[in-house]
C-alpha cells in the first residue's frame, strides 16, 4: 500500500515488475536507470549470477516531484523469474502499489508468460489482494527479434481485461519509459484521488467539530485583591463588581455621632501557616485610627495595664464569624525626654 508520511510531506510508492526468467525485467530497471538524471534516482542494487539472472531483486528509488504539495518517491523491485525462488517472489510482491507484467514475445514463450501471469494472481491472492484492483500494464518486450508473435496473438491469450499495454526493446530502450510513465501516471492519479478524499474528510470533520471553550484565565477577575476602598465608594460600586468579590455588609448603626471606621477591604482566603492541631493564619487588617468617644460594645475589655508605666496591651476580640481565633495588638508610647 502507498505510504503516506503526512509530518515529513512525502508519499512512498513500490512499484513491482514481474514477469518469466529472462523477459527483461532487469534490463527495463537499467535503461530507467540510465534514463532518469542523477538528481532523480537513488543507487541501484542488483544481485545477478554468471547467467545473468536475477537471484533475488533489483531496487531504484525515484524522485519524481510533488503531488499536492507531497514528496513523491517510487521504489522499483524486480522479482526473480526463475520459479524455484517463488518465495521470494511473494515476499517482494507484498505491499505493491503497481504492478508491470514483462512478458517475453518470442515465440514459444507464450506457456511460460501465462504461467507466470497466474503465479502473480495467485501470489497476490495470499495476501488478499486482486490484480484488477492495482494499477497494472502489460509490456510485450523482445520486439526486436526476428521471430516473436502478433500483437493480437499476445492481447488475445495474455490481456482478455484490456489493460494499457506496450511494445519495448529494453535492450535498446524503446518503449521502457513509455512503460513507466503509463503506470506511474495511473498510479499517481489513485493517490491523488485518496489523498483528495482524506484531506477533504479531514477539512469537513474539523468544521463540523465545536469550537474549543474559552480558556478559564481569558474570563476569570484578576484574583489579586484591590486596594482598601472606602465603604461609601463600595456601596456605589457594589452592583458593578464580580459575582466572586460580593459587596461587604452594612455597617452597624452609629450608637454616637462619630464617623465609622472604615470596613475592611475583601482579601483573599487565608493561607496556612503550618500543621498540627492548632490552626494558625495571618491575614492583613487596616486598623482604623483611634476615636474620641468610646469604642463600641464589641471592644468592651478595658485595657490592662502592662508592667511597664510607658507601655499598655490593649486585646481586640473579632466578630463573630471569622475564622481566626484572636489577634492582640502592641502598642507602644515612648516619651521623647526618655529616649
Amino acid at each position: 500500500m502507498v505510504v503516506v508520511s503526512y509530518s515529513g510531506k512525502e508519499i512512498n510508492a513500490k512499484l513491482v515488475y514481474y514477469g518469466m526468467g529472462l523477459s527483461g525485467k532487469t534490463t527495463n530497471l537499467e535503461a530507467i536507470y540510465e534514463t532518469v538524471p542523477e538528481t532523480s534516482r537513488g543507487k541501484m542494487v542488483s544481485m545477478k549470477t554468471q547467467s545473468d539472472r536475477t537471484l533475488f531483486f533489483d531496487l531504484l528509488p525515484l524522485d519524481l516531484g510533488e503531488v499536492l504539495g507531497f514528496k513523491t518517491r517510487f521504489l522499483l523491485y524486480t522479482v526473480p523469474g526463475q520459479v524455484f525462488y517463488n518465495a521470494t517472489r511473494k515476499l517482494v510482491l507484498k505491499g505493491a502499489d503497481a504492478i508491470v507484467f514483462v512478458a517475453d514475445s518470442e515465440r514459444g514463450k507464450m506457456d511460460e508468460n501465462k504461467e507466470s501471469l497466474s503465479n502473480l494472481r495467485a501470489n497476490l491472492a495470499e495476501y488478499k489482494v486482486n490484480l484488477d484492483d492495482l494499477p497494472w500494464v502489460i509490456q510485450y518486450n523482445k520486439r526486436d527479434l526476428p521471430d516473436v508473435y502478433t500483437l493480437e496473438e499476445l492481447e488475445r491469450e495474455l490481456n482478455p481485461q484490456k489493460v494499457p499495454c506496450m511494445e519495448a526493446v529494453a535492450t535498446q530502450g524503446k518503449g521502457v519509459m513509455e512503460t513507466f510513465q503509463i503506470v506511474s501516471k495511473m498510479l499517481l492519479e489513485r493517490v491523488t484521488r485518496d489523498l483528495k478524499r482524506q484531506t477533504g474528510g479531514s477539512r469537513s470533520a474539523a468544521s463540523a467539530a465545536p469550537a474549543p471553550a474559552a480558556s478559564p484565565s481569558t474570563v476569570m477577575p484578576n484574583p489579586v485583591p484591590p486596594p482598601p476602598v472606602p465603604v461609601a465608594a463600595q456601596a456605589a460600586t457594589a452592583g458593578s463588581r464580580p459575582s466572586r468579590f460580593p459587596a461587604p455588609e452594612a455597617p452597624a448603626p452609629a450608637r454616637a455621632p462619630r464617623p465609622e471606621p472604615p470596613a475592611p477591604a475583601p482579601t483573599p482566603a487565608p493561607a496556612w501557616n503550618g500543621g498540627g492541631s492548632e490552626q494558625s493564619f495571618s491575614r492583613e487588617m487596616a486598623i482604623p485610627r483611634p476615636s474620641p468617644t468610646p469604642a463600641p460594645e464589641r471592644y468592651s475589655e478595658a485595657p490592662a495595664p502592662s508592667a511597664a508605666a510607658n507601655e499598655m496591651v490593649v486585646p481586640v476580640r473579632l466578630p463573630r464569624g471569622t475564622k481566626m481565633r484572636e489577634i492582640s495588638i502592641r502598642i507602644v508610647i515612648e516619651n521623647e525626654e526618655a529616649a
